[in-house]
């Protein structure tokens, strides 16, 4: 029974997969070779790099998100417990800087490619 439900799901995503590939990688419009991921003519190696520095910031802001979600349960769990209240709190803290740290790392990185009229 499991294997078969496995199996219809793994036919849905390919079917998914399947059919919107091409929209989803630009290629409808390709004729031949063509660039996947769509740089402009001039600078394309600042704008990969811009969008690779994005998406990492954009992981590092969710696992963030995650580190605030699981101090915050760790505190509320403590149960009167001093030192898990500390570890809870430590986790908030620790947060908080690796968010003014990530936020002002986007802000440098911002100011220096608008600098280079990379943007």
């Amino acid at each position: 029974m499991r294997t078969k439900e496995t199996i219809f799901y793994l036919f849905l995503l390919s079917v998914f997969v399947f059919q919107f590939l091409p929209l989803i990688s630009g290629a409808e419009n390709c004729n031949g070779l063509c660039d996947p991921l769509n740089l402009p003519e001039e600078k394309p190696i600042a704008v990969l790099a811009g969008k690779v520095i994005n998406v990492i910031l954009g992981i590092v802001g969710s696992l963030a998100l995650i580190m605030f979600i699981y101090g915050g349960i760790t505190w509320m769990t403590a149960g009167g417990n001093e030192q898990r209240v500390k570890t809870g709190r430590n986790i908030l803290v620790w947060t908080v800087l690796g968010l003014v740290v990530i936020f002002s790392s986007y802000a440098i990185l911002k100011f220096v490619f608008q600098a280079l009229g990379v943007d």
